[in-house]
């Protein structure tokens, strides 16, 4: 619902009404210039985020009999609502050696593009889960700037 155009004016001092031309485009300007900052500190705080998951996700350490239940858990629930795939992660693009491309093209090779945390689910899912007849796929998952970004790894049955 719109405000009354009426009441908005009211709220305003004589000095905001009468501004010259000149003074509107620097308030104007200024406001703008408001929005850049407050967007590039956005933007900032995005890419530090972005640097500590990557950090997190280039541990080498394996997965942990305990976090493999927890998934296996989600697996059963999920085939129990009736899926036959599940999402086992999702992950930057430069966590890939070729940064998604090799997953991208379909290549026979993807998994080994894979470091850290995301091979060690590849490899989790090669030692434990392949042998008991489960797939594993992986997809670029978004396209941002019309370049790979995240890749997700699917688990299928």
């Amino acid at each position: 619902m719109s405000e009354n155009p009426k009441s908005s004016l009211e709220n305003l001092s004589d000095d905001d009404v009468f501004m010259s031309v000149k003074e509107l485009k620097a308030y104007v300007t200024h406001v703008e210039l408001a929005k850049a900052k407050k967007s590039i500190e956005a933007q900032n705080r995005a890419d530090q985020a972005k640097q500590e998951l990557l950090e997190r996700l280039r541990s080498d350490k394996p997965i942990d009999d305990l976090r493999i239940r927890s998934f296996l858990l989600r697996v059963k629930a999920a085939a129990e609502a009736g899926q036959s795939q599940l999402l086992m992660g999702r992950f930057p693009s430069e966590l890939c050696t070729d940064h998604g491309r090799a997953i991208n093209m379909a290549e026979p090779n993807w998994p080994d593009t894979l470091t850290g945390l995301p091979r060690q689910a590849y490899l989790t899912w090669k030692d434990k889960l392949q042998p008991l007849g489960y797939k594993l796929s992986a997809l670029i998952v978004d396209w941002p700037e019309g370049v790979p970004g995240d890749v997700g790894l699917y688990l299928s049955w």
